[in-house]
């Protein structure tokens, strides 16, 4: 699951409209729609205000939303899968130290 598509899912359980939540996050309808589809980036600062809101885990909404950015910057790679395991060793490597 995206977090484009966990915010859509959170706000549909609610009943909350999307320009409801567009005004709370401070965004445009058209923003929010757009990182409801994953064609735009939501702010990390969001993810507080999306967690209060909903009463949802931040730290649930922190690991998609950081998945989004490492998909968005290796997605055109043919290499993606290599790289996130290699990256997944380098990130274990450091903690070690």
């Amino acid at each position: 699951m995206t977090i484009g598509q966990k915010i859509r899912e959170l706000r549909e359980k609610t009943g909350m409209l999307q320009r409801e939540l567009a005004y709370e996050l401070k965004v445009g309808d058209a923003y929010l729609s757009k990182i409801e589809s994953n064609q735009k980036n939501l702010k990390r600062e969001h993810l507080t205000t999306i967690s209060k809101l909903f009463k949802y885990s931040y730290s649930e909404l922190e690991t998609l939303w950081l998945a989004n950015k490492v998909y968005d910057l290796i997605k055109d790679e043919k290499k993606a899968i290599e790289v996130l395991k290699v990256a997944e060793q380098e990130i274990k490597y450091r903690k070690t130290l």
